[in-house]
């Protein structure tokens, strides 16, 4: 029993030193590089090698989820990393034959795993996990704005014969991703809003005000929301860990108090 439960604290202070952690950092960034290769001409002249290779770190991936799995146990599957690291390499022995291989491709999720093992990057998605709610509701005000856009400029400009109107403005749809194109400010002016002006020269009184809005205001919301979320989160981590008696705790404190209490009874 005793050695058990060493072994078990060795594995514990394995699984979880800074040593190890590095090194499963250097196997997914050298793993990032080799599955790069295996798409140029070097990667398919040295097909066999990387071939090789990725079975290696594919088996010293397995090998870490296993001593996980010893040193955690049931509570291994309580973490959502965990989840997604087990699905990750998983993924990867997948057959390279037969109606799975299609999977194959999916091994660069690998470097994926970096947001798991480097606690920077797992704050980051955490805070974008945390901002979701509220960056449902920007992603619905934004929808709004580009439903009502959409409708008006289709009837505004989409009714001009001129090609360029009919491209841009022809339909809804159309309308929606000239609108787009516009809020992202990719070649907004000479592409779309001068063309638009040589037809209706009062067209800017629409699209600079639907600009300020969309990319300035709105867009501006989700990195609001996102930095918000990530000061909440570094704020709760800052907190000290409360400790909360169990219900096992109390019992046992109960339990003291009435055995001192009978004592000065006698």
């Amino acid at each position: 029993m005793f050695l058990v439960v060493k072994s078990g604290g060795v594995l514990n202070r394995l699984v979880e030193s800074k040593l190890f952690q590095n090194f499963l950092i250097a196997v997914i960034l050298f793993n990032a590089v080799t599955l790069g290769i295996e798409t140029s001409d070097f990667g398919k002249v040295h097909a066999e090698t990387l071939g090789v290779i990725d079975s290696i770190i594919l088996y010293i991936f397995t090998i870490e989820l296993l001593l996980k799995l010893i040193v955690y146990r049931a509570s291994f599957f309580r973490s959502g990393w965990n989840w997604f690291d087990f699905i990750i390499v998983a993924i990867s022995w997948a057959p390279s034959s037969g109606p799975l291989s299609v999977l194959r491709a999916f091994r660069i999720l690998r470097v994926l795993r970096l947001f798991s093992i480097v606690p920077q990057m797992r704050r980051v998605i955490g805070a974008l996990g945390h901002s979701l709610p509220g960056m449902a509701s920007v992603v619905g005000v934004l929808s709004v704005i580009f439903y009502v856009s959409a409708v008006l400029t289709t009837k505004l400009f989409g009714t001009n014969p001129d090609a360029n109107m009919q491209e841009w403005f022809g339909s809804i749809g159309a309308s929606a991703y000239t609108l787009f194109q516009v809020m992202t400010l990719e070649s907004w002016s000479m592409g779309i809003v001068r063309p638009t002006m040589e037809l209706y020269p009062q067209s800017w009184f629409f699209f600079v005000p639907f600009i300020i809005i969309t990319s300035f205001a709105v867009l501006n919301l989700f990195i609001g929301i996102i930095v918000d979320a990530m000061q909440v989160m570094h704020e709760e981590e800052s907190k000290p860990n409360k400790i909360q008696a169990t219900k096992e705790d109390i019992l046992k404190l109960e339990a003291k108090i009435d055995a001192l209490i009978n004592k000065m009874k006698e």
